[in-house]
């Protein structure tokens, strides 16, 4: 797939689709942006799970936070990375690991890794990538999920 553009429609399919999200390199500080895309997102309907090895056990945004993907006790629809580039790889080989797999990996502004996406979308995950649930949903007007 070409990442370089997504259609509005593709961007609010995915969004109406899934549930579940891990927000990996969760972060316990209010004024990171992974704070409040966690927190937008899980008032916005969404379960969302803190993914911060450092915090696990404890609360990010007031969710549960785990240490990593698979400590995580339900199926994850889509995993939302905070995380740079270069640690991309390993997040996707993470999340290869689960059963079931996510249906989607999402990475934020500024995370892309071209390689990363083809592994992922070869093993039939979807990825979006360098851009943020929190803008999207806004814009496309997407209303709150049940």
């Amino acid at each position: 797939m070409n990442h370089d553009h997504y259609d509005d429609a593709y961007i609010a399919d995915w969004l109406g689709k899934v549930r579940t999200i891990a927000v990996v390199g969760a972060s316990p500080k209010p004024e990171r942006p992974s704070h409040g895309v966690a927190r937008f997102l899980a008032l916005h309907g969404y379960k969302v799970f803190a993914i911060n090895p450092g915090q696990a056990g404890r609360n990010i945004a007031g969710l549960p936070t785990y240490g990593r993907l698979a400590d995580v006790p339900e199926p994850i629809d889509m995993v939302d990375v905070f995380r740079a580039p270069e640690y991309l790889a390993a997040v996707v080989d993470e999340a290869l690991a689960l059963l079931p797999r996510p249906k989607l990996i999402w990475t934020q502004l500024g995370v892309r890794d071209d390689s990363a996406a083809a592994k992922a979308e070869a093993a039939g995950v979807a990825v979006i990538m360098d851009r943020c649930p929190a803008i999207e949903i806004p814009r496309l007007r997407l209303p709150r999920v049940a």
